[in-house]
């Protein structure tokens, strides 16, 4: 068996988590066919079937599966070596995994979180999918859920809120719904339109970043975490909370890093931050007049 370079090993990984071609074509600036073609050499050189391909994409086999746990060690055990060189350096960067709204406040509220004089980077990284720190891939995450992991420590952070809303002062009866796309639709309070009102569907968009920018236009109503529409005073809700999508908030860590300095004093800050607006995202506080 000839030796895999960590180029092909890299672009296995990409196409094992982003499910497919088109994805790791997207993040690697390699063609699919291209990917197609080193995923196919790859599988010569090993000697292993490491995919089942179909119109649908790429699912890993039994020995694919194997080959994505020993390359994701593999990974960890990179990161923890470069964490331990970036620390004597004094150029270390912690890494956040959060989803859509709560990077929102984190942004909105940076100074909070990076202070002048901290000799740390901050790396975020945005998106609905879990956030996934078992290989260490991120040092802090933020989930809906407490970790099963047994590698990750958690504290709880208080309760997340949900309603419907709607453009301050427009017609309750509009019926008119915004949404995330289907197929993007990964969070529950973005797969509750096309659950319960999937007709009323006029638009969608592939972030929800942009949810609030189509209600302030006008164009129709959407679901938002509470924290998020209540803050807006070009919104108001349209009823009560939705409690069937209410769920407590987690800060996760990997439970060898946490006591990191540099990460201890980013979860110290963000987990103060999220606690200080504990109201608004639990639903607590009357939208701004």
């Amino acid at each position: 068996m000839k030796n895999a370079n960590w180029d092909s090993y890299q672009l296995f990984l990409q196409v094992a988590r982003l499910g497919g071609l088109t994805g790791a074509s997207t993040a690697s600036g390699l063609s699919p066919a291209t990917v197609g073609r080193r995923m196919l050499d790859l599988e010569q050189e090993i000697g292993r079937a490491l995919f089942s391909r179909s119109q649908t994409g790429y699912r890993l086999t039994r020995d694919g599966q194997a080959l994505l746990d020993h390359l994701q060690e593999m990974e960890a055990a990179a990161r923890k070596v470069d964490a331990w060189r970036q620390s004597g350096e004094g150029g270390t960067t912690v890494r956040i995994a959060a989803g859509t709204w709560v990077a929102w406040l984190l942004t909105e509220n940076f100074t909070a979180i990076r202070m002048p004089g901290d000799a740390f980077a901050i790396s975020l990284t945005i998106g609905e999918a879990r956030a996934s720190l078992a290989y260490r891939e991120s040092d802090i995450g933020i989930r809906a859920f407490e970790p099963e992991e047994a590698n990750l420590a958690a504290r709880r952070l208080g309760e997340v809120a949900y309603a419907c809303y709607i453009r301050r002062n427009a017609a309750e009866t509009d019926e008119r719904w915004i949404a995330v796309a289907e197929e993007e639709a990964i969070s529950a309070y973005l797969r509750w339109p096309h659950a319960h009102a999937a007709t009323d569907i006029v638009a969608t968009v592939n972030r929800p970043r942009s949810l609030p920018d189509l209600v302030r236009a006008g164009a129709g109503k959407t679901v938002l975490p509470c924290f998020v529409g209540d803050l807006d005073p070009q919104l108001q809700r349209l009823g009560g909370e939705l409690p069937e999508l209410r769920h407590a908030q987690w800060i996760v860590m990997n439970a060898e890093d946490r006591h990191r300095p540099e990460i201890r004093t980013v979860a110290d800050r963000m987990t103060k931050l999220i606690r200080s607006y504990s109201d608004l995202f639990a639903g607590k506080r009357p939208s701004r007049g």
